[in-house]
């Protein structure tokens, strides 16, 4: 084996009760019916730990719209892998949040979209926000690890300040303030999430004096946007070197938007086992290594650190899922991503985000979730 990986991302379904306008979930996101089974679901926590897997991440849509959440913490739990709970904390009260505590929940993050009621709502799509205060202080009585996610946007970065003391308040043990990636719904609203360099560079002297005053009490991590650094990022930490990610369907991928890639199949767990797939499958094999890159990463001193970047952002730009990732200052197609900053910096107007709940994908996979709120399981 030449890669170790890490930690599985089991993404248990696609079903979700906020529809916010940065959503980075495919457009066609699976159905309920596919969605895989308890059973299944406990065979692929054994298997990432047979290969050697610490951690299981519990994504989405909505991780808590499964009933059997409880019993899938338990089974990674005891299949020796730190649990961490990625949600919106629509369907988790103070019931369920003992009951996921005692099967074995280790760290729960809980996303905000705005310090400001009304503009967390809408960003979202749902009227969520207070109930997400609520659910931090009840988090907070708990012996588990705690972390805010803020992504930030054209639409909320103006008042960055005083989204990071309302943050504060929460007591969380890190914060990780993520400028939109532009995938899925994100990328059709790009014009509208893309913040000014104005924006960014006041942006950045906020989390760096924030950094400072919180050193010692919260940690907080901040990504870059892709269209203003120099270099870009190293996707995943590398195609297929680190994680595996489960979709709901059981397709095993790279990372979460691998799919918008026509030339791949991804295998299925329902068919192949996480190790062969890991070791052996076509998808985790192709951008692995530097003998794909095409120049200039294959002779920059820099391709062992962002390994040409983001395969998903060079296709949805170039339609070209080998070319260098346009974000790089150094690739031949830089000039799409000097464009998009161009235009983001020409005008202080821009039209609001669509909303993702105008989606119809959306809106069908997550009208029963709502009644989880008041009924755990």
């Amino acid at each position: 084996m030449l890669f170790q990986p890490l930690a599985v991302i089991a993404e248990v379904t696609h079903r979700c009760p906020l529809h916010c306008v940065y959503c980075s979930n495919p457009t066609q996101l699976a159905a309920v019916s596919s969605e895989l089974s308890t059973e299944e679901w406990i065979s692929v926590f054994r298997q990432a730990r047979k290969l050697g897997m610490l951690h299981a991440h519990f994504t989405g849509g909505e991780p808590l719209a499964r009933t059997d959440l409880t019993e899938l913490i338990a089974a990674a739990r005891a299949a020796g892998l730190y649990t961490n709970l990625i949600t919106s904390g629509i369907g988790l009260n103070e019931q369920r949040l003992q009951m996921l505590v005692e099967a074995g929940l280790d760290h729960i993050q809980v996303s905000f979209q705005d310090s400001r009621e009304d503009a967390a709502n809408w960003i979202g799509g749902a009227k969520a926000h207070a109930h997400k205060i609520e659910l931090s202080h009840a988090i907070r009585r708990h012996k588990i690890a705690f972390t805010v996610n803020l992504v930030v946007h054209r639409q909320n970065l103006d008042h960055l300040e005083e989204m990071i003391a309302f943050i504060e308040q929460l007591q969380p043990e890190r914060v990780e303030i993520a400028h939109t990636q532009y995938y899925g719904w994100a990328l059709a609203n790009r014009s509208a999430l893309m913040p000014t360099r104005m924006q960014l560079e006041r942006a950045v002297a906020i989390i760096s004096e924030a950094e400072k005053r919180l050193a010692g009490r919260i940690r907080i991590d901040s990504v870059v946007p892709d269209y203003y650094a120099k270099y870009p990022k190293a996707c995943m930490g590398g195609w297929g070197r680190r994680l595996m990610l489960v979709n709901p369907s059981g397709k095993v991928l790279p990372c979460h938007a691998a799919e918008v890639l026509p030339e791949l199949c991804f295998e299925n767990v329902r068919e192949k086992s996480l190790e062969w797939i890991w070791q052996e499958s076509e998808s985790f094999r192709k951008f692995r290594g530097e003998e794909w890159m095409p120049e200039p990463c294959r002779s920059c001193d820099r391709r062992g650190e962002d390994f040409g970047g983001c395969r998903c952002q060079a296709f949805l730009l170039m339609g070209d899922d080998k070319a260098t990732d346009p974000a790089c200052s150094l690739a031949p197609t830089h000039g799409i991503v000097e464009s998009a900053v161009k235009e983001a910096n020409a005008t202080a107007y821009v039209a609001k985000p669509s909303q993702a709940s105008s989606f119809v994908q959306l809106q069908k996979l997550t009208n029963d979730l709502w009644s989880y709120r008041t009924n755990p399981e």
